[in-house]
């Protein structure tokens, strides 16, 4: 049995505030909330949205709000019963009260503050046969204690702000994660779009005498020409324009200077990712599984070089002998010079360095019945 002074079901910003408010006022306080963390939609639904209307705060991201609130009532040191639901109350004769969780845990206090918002945050879950029996025997809806997870295979359903970040935590815990969505892309990639903008944004563009990292011209008219083309073939077909776009950037109007340009929301039948541009721009599509980035990647008429990024060595090995291009970059190493050079379909027929460009110059002679 849980006692303290106040019972706050709902761990939301009101129900953190209140654990200061109260603290001032000497009373200590438990706090039940059916998420695996405080902080309520502010950390479940929206941690990076900016509010807009907290007093002494013009603007502040949703999840800096909840941490300081915590770090505000810490110092009256709250409990906390997360993952579970405040499902029974019962009032006792001396006017207390029995609250009891979906779990079974029991809280008794004289005070209880109800700061649940639009209740609690139930999970959406999948039918499948039987589900119930699997529930809390490796099946779970709250992530509470990640090191469970620890060189485990986890499978994490999901496609928002919260299943992308624990499956990034979880990575680096679990020996395997797959995060499986119904939809084709993820709500949460916006994050990973902005970080593109962000280096495209701050990749600069100089002339080629100048020291320094920065890129210059393209190598003609007729190639910045083409380039140009391509960019407002893109915006025409409705890819989302993320950074740079047609004309050049701004003091280099003289030469063929090309603004770094990064589309989002691409998909495999529009022309910029069809063609190869050979400029500074960059077509972002999204997938949902290995199997359909391999097939993304091979629907192409040119086959010169794959990259692959990924510290998981037998994906590497796995998804290396799936692409068709006659080379294949992991991790930005870079092709052995020693190493024949060559693609397949349109980006070419046969090799040049390494042993099989020697090849290529050979003669092969078949005679019947020297034996």
């Amino acid at each position: 049995m849980i006692k303290t002074d106040i019972l706050i079901i709902g761990a939301g910003p009101t129900g953190l505030f209140t654990v200061f408010e109260a603290g001032l006022l000497k009373l200590k306080c438990h706090l039940i909330d059916a998420l695996a963390q405080p902080g309520g939609q502010c950390s479940e639904i929206y941690p990076k949205k900016p509010i807009y209307d907290i007093p002494g705060f013009p603007e502040i991201l949703a999840g800096d709000l909840t941490k300081n609130l915590l770090e505000q009532g810490k110092q009256f040191e709250p409990g906390f019963t997360l993952g579970e639901r405040a499902e029974t109350i019962e009032k006792l004769e001396d006017g207390s009260f029995i609250v009891t969780t979906n779990k079974g845990t029991k809280h008794h206090a004289p005070v209880v503050a109800i700061a649940g918002g639009l209740g609690s945050f139930e999970p959406r879950k999948p039918i499948i046969e039987n589900l119930e029996f699997f529930e809390d025997k490796g099946v779970e809806y709250m992530i509470k204690d990640p090191e469970v997870y620890r060189d485990k295979k986890v499978v994490i359903s999901g496609g928002g702000d919260s299943a992308l970040d624990w499956s990034i935590f979880l990575a680096n815990i679990a020996s395997e994660v797959t995060l499986v969505h119904r939809r084709n892309e993820f709500r949460g990639a916006l994050d990973s779009v902005e970080k593109v903008k962000e280096l495209a944004n701050s990749t600069k563009v100089d002339v080629p005498q100048k020291e320094g990292d920065h890129i210059g011209p393209v190598v003609s008219e007729v190639q910045f020409n083409k380039i140009q083309t391509l960019i407002q073939k893109g915006i025409d077909e409705g890819a989302k324009l993320v950074a740079g776009g047609t004309g050049k950037p701004k003091g280099l109007e003289k030469g063929y200077y090309v603004k770094p340009t990064v589309f989002a929301d691409v998909n495999n039948q529009m022309e910029i990712a069809r063609t190869e541009i050979f400029g500074p721009v960059l077509s972002i599509i999204p997938f949902e599984n290995e199997n359909e980035a391999i097939s993304i990647a091979n629907d192409t008429p040119y086959g010169l070089t794959n990259y692959i990024q990924t510290q998981d060595k037998e994906k590497v090995k796995r998804v290396a002998r799936k692409l068709r291009s006659g080379m294949v970059d992991v991790n930005g190493v870079g092709i052995a010079v020693s190493s024949p050079f060559g693609g397949y379909k349109h980006s070419g027929i046969g090799r040049e360095a390494g042993t099989e460009g020697l090849i290529e110059f050979l003669e092969v002679k078949t005679v019947g019945g020297w034996n």
